[in-house]
């Protein structure tokens, strides 16, 4: 993982959650989940790279991820 990277915004995490959450069921957010949430984005981000590379591409797309 790409050391000090900060891909998700923390402070976005809760609210994104709030608005998902229609039962409002969830009350709060452990500080683990932002960095769960930067290594999974990194790791779409990686293959995105990979598979842009693999069709002679310089552009990643959304179809790479």
């Amino acid at each position: 993982m790409v050391e000090n990277m900060g891909i998700v915004i923390k402070s976005n995490i809760r609210k994104v959650i709030m608005e998902l959450d229609k039962e409002n069921s969830i009350s709060s957010v452990a500080e683990e989940v932002g960095l769960a949430l930067d290594k999974k984005v990194e790791d779409i981000l990686v293959n995105a790279i990979e598979r842009a590379k693999a069709n002679k591409r310089r552009t990643i797309q959304a179809r790479d991820l």
